[in-house]
């Protein structure tokens, strides 16, 4: 195989052996090699990365799956990409399949939105341009100044559906939260099926309980206001039991989630 392939260079971090093996594929099937690079943790953990060629002038694609320690997965990304850019790489493009921090696209309480923030270290980095796929809610694109390829899995997984399930007419879409009912929908719609939703939540975790905090922040009248301006208390939610919105008895149930991890909740035991 060409070391190159017009210029074309493409790297992998060492963060999960996954990033290797996607980016071995991507090399074989455009007739190239793996470019050169050195990464990895000194003895006070932090990431170091030695790009070991030349990458002046040439375009630059750096595949970055995540694992369990998402944050050195995104050290590893933003500083390798760093180095390409102060290497006078002529672009840099980052692959990856699974958008880290996405779910954290909007403000809870007294949080942030962390994929925003995301967005702005990648370009600042010297990212030129993003390829990922199924982003938790697609507006995020709009927190980048770069382009960015919000691939889509679905046609793959009806293709999987329609040819491993052999009694998939028989299946029910089941959204796990009305907020992922959309997605669901367009499931139900492509393969003719029946759609169900699970309405309710479980118990929260201890950082989004109530706490007694309000945004916006509860202000108290005095004498110069009117008392008929005083902004009302928010009335806490009550969370209604988990249940089952449409007919799921005795058929399979495909269940739509935006991550795997999330399966777990269902005491899923074979992932799709």
């Amino acid at each position: 195989m060409n070391h190159t392939k017009g210029g074309l260079v493409i790297f992998t971090a060492n963060s999960h052996a996954s990033s290797r093996e996607l980016g071995k594929r991507i090399a074989e099937r455009l007739g190239v090699e793996l470019g050169k690079v050195q990464v990895y943790q000194e003895a006070n953990r932090e990431t170091r990365v030695q790009i070991q060629e030349s990458v002046r002038g040439k375009d630059v694609f750096i595949i970055q799956t995540v694992s369990k320690d998402v944050n050195t997965t995104i050290m590893e990304m933003l500083i390798m990409v760093y180095a390409c850019r102060t290497s006078c790489a002529r672009s840099i493009t980052g692959v990856l399949p699974y958008f880290p921090y996405s779910k954290q696209c909007k403000m809870r309480k007294r949080g942030s939105i962390v994929s925003k923030l995301m967005a702005s270290m990648m370009c600042k980095a010297g990212l030129t341009h993003l390829i990922t796929m199924d982003l938790h809610q697609k507006e995020i694109q709009g927190f980048f100044n770069i382009p960015v390829d919000n691939l889509r899995a679905s046609p793959f997984l009806l293709q999987y559906i329609q040819e491993e399930i052999p009694d998939y007419r028989n299946a029910v879409i089941v959204a796990k939260s009305p907020a992922s009912a959309k997605r669901a929908q367009s499931f139900a719609e492509r393969l003719r099926l029946g759609i169900a939703v699970i309405h309710g939540e479980a118990q929260d975790a201890e950082s989004d309980q109530v706490d007694g905090r309000h945004s916006p922040p509860t202000v108290k009248t005095t004498g110069a206001i009117h008392p008929s301006m005083e902004i009302p208390l928010l009335i806490p939610k009550e969370k209604p039991p988990i249940t089952v919105v449409g007919d799921v008895g005795g058929r399979i149930a495909i269940i739509v989630v935006s991550a795997v991890a999330l399966l777990q909740e269902f005491g899923g035991r074979g992932l799709l």
